[in-house]
Order: structure tokens, then sequence, then C-alpha cells
């Protein structure tokens, strides 16, 4: 592995422990400083800090479920989940600056998310993003990352069909 190569792996690697880190900070902190549904306007008719928990998926998707085995149904499928995406970025086959970034997103938030419901049997949401009377369903740092992370992937897509072995083959 190049010094060059090397110094990127490690910024990759900084950019998910960051993403941890923040998620996992600003979810102790909603947690320590406000009480479970608490509301508090941040920006008016825009953003509000609202201190929920989902015990079941995006969107609070079998959040009513009373199966004992939806946590760790969910774990588990959070952790293959972070598997791949390890060995996505293990084996360089993320594609370029995009893709590693996107995945590296993903990664973060995913390993934020997993580790609430490793903890807490829950995720932590608190961000509620509104225009108007439209409200999206409460969110997260982590789900933030996971997002923006997709979205990058995605544009990577769009703006290079190639992937960048076969790019390497023709060289």
């Amino acid at each position: 592995m190049s010094p060059k190569s090397r110094s990127g792996w490690y910024a990759l690697w900084f950019l998910v422990l960051g993403v941890l880190a923040a998620d996992q900070i600003s979810k102790y902190a909603v947690e320590k400083l406000t009480r479970t549904g608490s509301l508090r306007v941040i920006i008016p008719g825009m953003l509000n800090l609202v201190h929920t928990s989902n015990p079941g998926v995006a969107f609070g998707l079998l959040a009513n479920s009373r199966s004992p085995w939806l946590a760790s149904m969910l774990i588990a499928f959070s952790v293959a989940v972070i598997a791949l995406l390890v060995w996505l970025l293990a084996t360089d086959r993320a594609g370029a600056l995009l893709g590693k970034c996107g995945l590296g997103l993903i990664l973060g938030g995913a390993a934020g998310n997993v580790l609430d419901r490793v903890l807490r049997q829950r995720v932590t949401d608190f961000i509620d993003f509104h225009v108007g009377n439209y409200h999206w369903y409460t969110f997260n740092l982590a789900d933030s990352a996971i997002v923006i992370g997709a979205s990058l992937v995605i544009l990577e897509l769009f703006r290079d069909w190639r992937h960048p072995s076969e790019e390497r083959e023709r060289a």
C-alpha cells in the first residue's frame, strides 16, 4: 500500500469514526438534556428538536411490533450490512472518491444506529425538519449520514458508469 493510498484509507476511517462519534455524542446530549417527548423550536417553521425513540426501522416501520425477535433481527441485519460495507471498502470495490466517501458515511451511520439498538434496543431520534405543515419523519445524525452517503454513491453511479477495475484493465 503506497503512502498516498494509506493516507486515503486513514482519512476514510476518520470519516467513519467521526460520523459515529458525532452521532453518539448528539444522541447522548439529547438523552441527558431533554425529556422524551420534549420539543424545542430551533428555527421557527422549519426545524425543531424533538426527543423520540424508535424501536422499529426507518420511518417508524415496525415500531409497534410486539415481536421479541425484532431487535435481534434488526441488529443481525445491520451487522451484515456493516460487514458488507467494510468488505467493499477493504477490497477497494467501493468505486472512486464519491463512492468511497458515500460508503464511509453509510458505514458510520449504520454503526451509530446499530450501537443504539445493541445498547438500548431502540434508536434515539431528535431532528424534526418541516416545511409549513409537512413534517419529515424525525431522524438523527446517523440517518443524515446514511442519506448523504447514499446520495454520493448514486451521484457517482450517474457520473461515471464504468467501474474503476474496468478502467485499469483498459490502461
